[in-house]
């Protein structure tokens, strides 16, 4: 090999280095695992209603740039988890008894409407599928494991809405559920999520049926059930130790 060979072969070498993430480590994988534990931590209510979330101590508790937990809390503040408020900063998002109102007012509008299309199009495919996301969600709230069964049950009306067809409503769904799932890990009952543990399993059955009259009924008690379960009362805000709730 002759030594302009020699150079090009460096040269292309150099082309195919991985790209180097940003200061501190920032980097869109590295975002979505941080976006993804702010958020577990609020909806298993380890970071409380108005707890104070302040960008230096979470730039100093996961190595990165105070620009990137900007951006998150950005980010979790469209998704409603999170308050940014002018010269006071972000702090997590506490619902008050009129927004949890409206947050399920907006559910039985959208979801309820959905259920007959859903009952429509549903295949016996995704009937297996829903199937095995409420045993998920069945096991979890045996094992007491509250914070994980209210996600399993917000994936479960999430997916629900997805098999509509409709992308920008399902989209509109997941959000709602992301409030409902904060509503209901603060002001929820322990071991229940305000509706029968079999109540999914009823649902499926409906829209297997394709009865998609039935499925938007039972939808609509399904909702009023989870909303009349909830006990809200006002907390203080606290200063909460992110060392410790994210393991650094």
């Amino acid at each position: 090999m002759n030594q302009r060979q020699s150079l090009a072969g460096e040269g292309e070498a150099d082309t195919v280095r991985p790209r180097r993430l940003g200061k501190n480590g920032d980097g869109a994988e590295r975002h979505e695992a941080i976006h993804r534990s702010i958020s577990d931590a609020i909806i298993e209510h380890r970071l409380r209603p108005g707890a104070r979330l302040r960008e230096d101590a979470l730039a100093e508790v996961f190595g990165i740039s105070r620009t990137g937990i900007r951006k998150i809390l950005q980010r979790l503040a469209l998704e409603q988890l999170v308050t940014l408020t002018p010269r006071r900063g972000a702090s997590v998002t506490r619902p008050t008894a009129d927004e949890a109102k409206d947050v399920f007012d907006a559910r039985q509008m959208i979801e309820c409407g959905l259920m007959p299309e859903v009952a429509r199009r549903i295949t016996a495919d995704d009937v297996h599928e829903l199937r095995d996301m409420a045993k998920r969600e069945r096991e979890a709230l045996r094992s007491g494991e509250q914070s994980k069964a209210i996600k399993l049950s917000a994936a479960f009306h999430e997916r629900l809405a997805q098999l509509s067809g409709n992308a920008t409503l399902a989209a509109f769904v997941g959000q709602l559920c992301s409030r409902s799932s904060l509503i209901l890990a603060v002001y929820g009952n322990a071991g229940h999520l305000g509706c029968e543990s079999h109540d999914h399993d009823d649902l499926i059955g409906y829209l297997e049926a394709h009865n998609g009259e039935r499925a938007q009924a039972f939808m609509s008690r399904h909702l009023k059930a989870i909303e009349a379960s909830l006990s809200i009362i006002e907390e203080e805000a606290e200063a909460p130790d992110l060392h410790q709730i994210f393991g650094a």
